[in-house]
């Protein structure tokens, strides 16, 4: 059966992100997630905000958790050799900044002019990034059935950016009511690490903005460009990709991330995309007389 979309009339709204406005014919809001691809490092966490500043993005995202409220002590315990260590525990305190990363990131972003923001997984680190001027909270697709995190989020005050992977439509829903539409922005997401193009599903996009009246944007963990792009064709207003210097690096994102090429040219290919869709008014151009007088025949009647 098809999925009912409820069909909201209204204009859609528009989310103040910082200095920069999401919604309907506002520029794209592109964001290079740099998420953990640091790999504990914070000199390569500010290369990172350098490829992304490069690129001309909007902003950076990183995550942020508590690790022994996130995960639990058995899954903490399962062997997983990384440089950290032979648990999956290592791994995860390793990859975690902590307040004196944080402190750095905040500064070198503020000094090169980029915002920063973070998905935090847990209300410790709602609380901990709270005391960082962000423009706005993201929630992860792990995250949109935890209505207590969604709460404590909201109570902040500031925009929430909300990825809608591996979720049905009845918990986005929920979630939606939860958190309230006010200052909301939904992304589709397809949340397979790298994902395929056939279980992007792009068109959801339409039906998230149809049925919730609010801004959609685009996650996205494929591993090329023409997706993302035509997300934003579709209209989604905010683009969202993983970063990485390179894709052979060790971690579980850099797989499914952009290197800096690739985010460069996804920057590029979205502003063209603004550029070509111009007002809608059919007219003749000036440079086209010339066309005109040299190849038509015969003229309007």
């Amino acid at each position: 059966m098809p999925q009912e979309n409820n069909k909201n009339s209204s204009p859609l709204p528009e989310v103040r992100l910082g200095s920069k406005v999401v919604g309907p014919g506002r520029p794209c809001y592109v964001v290079a997630e740099i998420g953990i691809n640091h790999n504990g490092d914070i000199d390569l966490a500010k290369k990172l905000i350098n490829v992304a500043l490069g690129a001309d993005c909007d902003a950076v995202k990183f995550q942020k958790r508590t690790i022994d409220v996130v995960y639990t002590p058995e899954e903490l315990a399962k062997p997983r050799e990384s440089p950290f260590g032979a648990t999956n525990g290592d791994l995860k305190r390793g990859l975690e900044f902590e307040l004196e990363e944080y402190r750095e990131i905040d500064r070198y972003c503020r000094e090169v002019k980029i915002d920063w923001f973070a998905s935090c997984w847990d209300e410790a680190s709602v609380d901990f990034v709270a005391q960082f001027q962000v423009p706005c909270f993201k929630i992860a697709s792990a995250s949109l059935t935890d209505d207590h995190l969604l709460r404590h989020t909201r109570a902040v005050g500031k925009p929430i950016v909300l990825s809608t992977g591996m979720s049905t439509l009845q918990e986005v829903d929920h979630a939606v009511e939860v958190l309230g539409k006010q200052d909301l922005v939904l992304l589709h997401a397809c949340s397979t690490y790298p994902a395929y193009y056939e279980e992007l599903n792009l068109q959801v996009i339409d039906v998230l903005r149809d049925r919730y009246g609010v801004p959609v944007g685009y996650s996205g963990h494929e591993t090329g460009l023409p997706s993302s792009v035509a997300a934003a064709v579709m209209g989604a207003c905010i683009v969202e990709r993983h970063i990485t210097l390179d894709r052979s690096m060790w971690g579980s994102d850099h797989a499914a991330s952009l290197e800096p090429n690739g985010i460069t040219r996804l920057v590029r290919d979205i502003r063209l995309i603004e550029k070509s869709k111009g007002d809608g008014v059919k007219r003749v151009l000036e440079r086209e007389q010339p066309i005109i007088k040299k190849l038509r025949r015969v003229g309007a009647a």
